[in-house]
């Protein structure tokens, strides 16, 4: 019978649909499978989740390589990464222990095999770019690495074991108010001021050098088996320039005592022959 729906409209009834208990049962059978299938999926998943591993800790010379090559990301000659950046990968060599890099005192690299001559320095290299490069220099006892420079770089240097002295020099600079402003001598020696004269361990925290300041030109003296991490921005390069000097100290003396006494920590640096 038709029906009148709200002014006007004629709307057939629907026609009713008669499900057989059968087909009653086999949709809620479906039904019941869907949902089971949906509980196995749920555990599963959150057994996955409890058996999953933590990820792997960064190995420590991986963060070391990852942190040097963000901050040395825009290295070239004369390159001093902002301060934050220092800090930063300062930070992180502090932290570095011998076995952190596989080394300790044992190894062969450390002991003075031959009395008759200097100890050899053993150099171990890592890895260099063109942008930074890095490695571990291992010294036996009274093993020297001699006066030398680091032409427009900025290095970082950890101990990572053992004692050493470390001397190391910036290059001296005309001042107008000083009576004495020589800065190189008759043989063509430079006159260059003293950063650092002391002994350092592995306690001490990374000392870094810039290409004008910070003792850019140094040398080690090993008072024990020692070995000593740097981190260097750029790198050598012989073909641009920037090849590694070795340098002789002179003492810097002047005609007037009280000049000397003033400037006594000055001395006249010429390349070795």
């Amino acid at each position: 019978m038709p029906v009148q729906v709200g002014g006007g409209k004629v709307a057939e009834p629907r026609a009713r649909v008669e499900l057989s208990p059968t087909a009653v049962a086999d949709k809620g059978r479906a039904s019941s499978k869907k949902t089971r299938r949906r509980q196995k999926k749920a555990a599963a998943a959150a057994a996955a989740a409890v058996a999953a591993p933590p990820p792997a800790p960064v190995p420590a010379m991986q963060r070391l390589f990852d942190t040097s090559r963000e901050v040395f990301a825009a290295s070239s000659p004369g390159f001093v990464p902002p301060p934050d950046a220092v800090e930063r990968l300062s930070s992180l060599l502090n932290d570095l222990k011998p076995h952190d890099v596989g080394i300790n005192s044992s190894m062969p690299c450390f002991k003075h095999v031959d009395s008759k001559g200097p100890p050899r320095v053993t150099y171990l290299h890592f890895y260099d770019c063109s942008k930074f490069s890095f490695g571990i220099f291992c010294l036996p006892k009274s093993g020297v690495i001699p006066l030398h420079n680091h032409p427009g770089m900025t290095v970082f240097s950890k101990i990572l074991f053992g004692s050493m002295h470390l001397k190391s020099y910036d290059w001296a600079r005309s001042s107008p108010d000083s009576k004495d402003n020589t800065l190189e001598n008759s043989d063509g020696a430079r006159l260059a001021k003293v950063n650092t004269d002391a002994i350092f361990d592995a306690s001490a925290e990374t000392v870094v050098l810039y290409p004008e300041n910070g003792g850019n030109l140094h040398c080690f003296t090993a008072l024990t088996p020692c070995a000593v991490l740097d981190v260097m921005g750029p790198p050598y390069n012989r073909a641009d320039g920037r090849d590694c000097a070795y340098y002789d100290e002179s003492p810097y003396l002047s005609s007037c005592v009280e000049v000397n006494n003033i400037l006594g920590s000055k001395r006249f640096l010429a390349h070795s022959k």
